[in-house]
């Protein structure tokens, strides 16, 4: 039996945020089984507790934000990619501003962070999103679609105007392992182009070299250049991840994305939800045999990285 699975300690961490450039000290603590993934800013009096799910989602505009106006919390994809990544169903996030740390624009620093942490399960079984059939959304150019799969599948298209990008694409099976080694250190990027747009909305007052990939007209400006050569395709992976995380539970099902953003990753969410017979939840006792077996999640504490 597959099961749900929590931090076996607190863990810790400060950083400063991309979009607000404030520094803030987050607290992982473990959860009990059906948490789910929690926030709670600790900067406000009385803040609510936010359960991190697609329906929570306010604006998508170059991160994924929880809630709105005081309370928010921006910018989640990549640890929620990352828990997801290492198989964590429960977990209570203090964090004592409105912005999760960006670290180095990936989430590497995030599974430091958990095997520092360690890993304990649960005592209940997990819950599986089965995928029944094709959901899909389209924008402005821009799809995708959920189809039935054994396992999560993720099969990512990007397209830029770019010499050191043009179309990318990658076709992700998910295990930890090559969630670890393939998908985890892949960073954020942007275009030294946008910077005074960006800035001017009031984002990326945090951004450096240190933590995004930053384009200029011809090159990659970071010295150390890329960790992969198709590293921008596979940091979207990482964002898809975290965005379809919001539905709750693990997923057996192929995403298939093309020239997507959080904003398409959520809409695909939403209607997923707002279409029952495309789905159902089941439990990993009552998986098929080749379902249980592609989903069994290994211990990756002793994972090389």
């Amino acid at each position: 039996m597959i099961y749900q699975r929590t931090l076996a300690k607190d863990v810790q961490v400060t950083g400063i945020g991309l979009h607000s450039g404030r520094k803030v000290t987050m607290k992982l603590h473990p959860a009990d089984a059906d948490t789910g993934i929690v926030f709670v800013r600790t900067d406000i009096k009385g803040a609510k507790p936010n359960r991190a799910t697609a329906a929570s989602v306010g604006t998508t505009e170059n991160a994924t934000t929880l809630g709105e106006g005081y309370e928010a919390i921006h910018t989640v994809e990549h640890l929620l990619g990352t828990l997801y990544g290492m198989g964590i169903n429960n977990c209570f996030i203090e964090i004592d501003g409105p912005e999760v740390p960006i670290m180095d624009g990936s989430g590497a620093s995030f599974v430091f962070l958990l095997k520092e942490a360690g890993i304990k399960n649960n005592n209940k079984s997990k819950e599986f999103l089965v995928i029944l059939d094709t959901v899909r959304v389209e924008k402005d150019g821009k799809w995708a679609t959920f189809e039935p799969h054994h396992n999560l599948k993720i099969d990512s298209t990007i397209v830029f105007a770019h010499p050191q990008i043009k179309t990318q694409a990658f076709e992700f099976e998910f295990s930890c392992e090559n969630f670890i080694h393939d998908i985890a250190r892949a960073r954020t990027f942007g275009f030294a182009r946008d910077v005074d747009m960006l800035k001017r909305k009031g984002l990326i007052k945090g951004g450096s070299l240190d933590n995004a990939i930053v384009l200029d007209d011809y090159k990659v400006m970071n010295p150390e250049g890329l960790r992969f050569q198709d590293e921008f395709v596979r940091h979207k992976i990482l964002d898809t991840i975290g965005d379809v995380a919001l539905l709750g539970y693990e997923i057996a099902g192929k995403i298939t994305t093309y020239k997507s953003g959080h904003n398409i990753h959520n809409l695909l969410c939403r209607k997923l939800l707002e279409t029952p017979s495309a789905y159902e939840i089941v439990s990993a006792s009552n998986l098929k045999a080749e379902a249980r077996e592609a989903l069994q999640l290994p211990q990756f504490i002793n994972v090389s990285y």
